[in-house]
């Protein structure tokens, strides 16, 4: 066989399609240092934009949470109390009709002893009926009705309603069958009171946050967040406690405290 030469045609044209093929890569290659000068200025902005969105961060972190209290001593200024009277019979009719003459008797004591009428309101009227069966064959040997009737006491003298609880067992002593419920003692100014005692605790951790915050050469800037926390009304000294707070109703003089957890920007 001959030896081929520059003359041949085959050869030439293998060269042509090999040039067509090689075509694109040459020209990705001339493109390959604009994209990465690109990427390198890319690269180089989110680092910049990092730096700013972390050093906005470590800022936003610079702040104090702080508890806040505050305690007063109130007073009761408003009493309910209520008074049971139960009477039986051997039917409703006598039941009722011999109830009637004790609750007479029980108002016209607690008026003689400084209520008003206005004070005094007859609750709801109950009668019960109760069967007494034979217990082997469980034939009815009796029917026996007891009616109660509930006198209820609404007064804002609470001296008076506490004087009173002392002097109604003397009803019992003459015959009354009474129970005698414990009065609840309530303060009606509380809606008013809970927003001084909020503002009064806002400002007691302003100033413990203040303290704390001295002593890095810092100072306390605007509240950025601020949660009510318990808020609770107990007896005198008392060292009860609730995470969802308590209101005493057995005592008249109380022991009302308010907390606010503040978080303070720190400048």
């Amino acid at each position: 066989m001959a030896p081929a030469n520059s003359s041949d045609p085959q050869p030439a044209g293998m060269a042509r399609s090999i040039a067509s093929r090689l075509a694109p890569l040459w020209r990705q290659l001339r493109r390959t240092p604009a994209l990465v000068t690109a990427m390198a200025v890319l690269g180089l902005g989110l680092m910049g934009s990092s730096a700013l969105l972390v050093k906005g961060l470590r800022t936003a972190k610079d702040t104090i949470t702080v508890t806040g209290a505050s305690t007063e001593r109130i007073r009761s200024d408003f009493a309910d109390w209520s008074l049971l009277l139960s009477q039986g019979g051997e039917s409703q009719q006598q039941s009722y009709g011999a109830l009637q003459p004790l609750v007479q008797q029980t108002q016209a004591f607690l008026l003689a002893h400084g209520l008003k009428p206005s004070e005094i309101k007859l609750g709801s009227l109950n009668s019960d009926k109760e069967e007494i069966r034979d217990p082997r064959t469980g034939a009815l040997r009796q029917t026996r009705w007891t009616s109660r009737q509930t006198i209820v006491i609404s007064s804002g003298d609470v001296d008076k309603i506490n004087r009173l609880v002392g002097e109604i067992p003397a009803l019992i002593g003459q015959g009354v069958p009474l129970t005698i419920n414990e009065p609840s003692y309530t303060y009606t100014k509380l809606a008013e009171k809970r927003v001084d005692m909020l503002a009064k605790a806002t400002k007691d951790a302003r100033n413990r946050a203040q303290a704390i915050a001295g002593q890095a050469n810092s100072s306390i800037g605007p509240i950025t967040n601020a949660d009510t926390g318990t808020f609770q009304i107990t007896a005198l000294n008392s060292t009860d406690a609730s995470n969802s707070g308590s209101y005493d109703i057995r005592t008249i003089d109380k022991d009302i405290t308010a907390v606010m957890v503040v978080t303070f920007r720190v400048n």
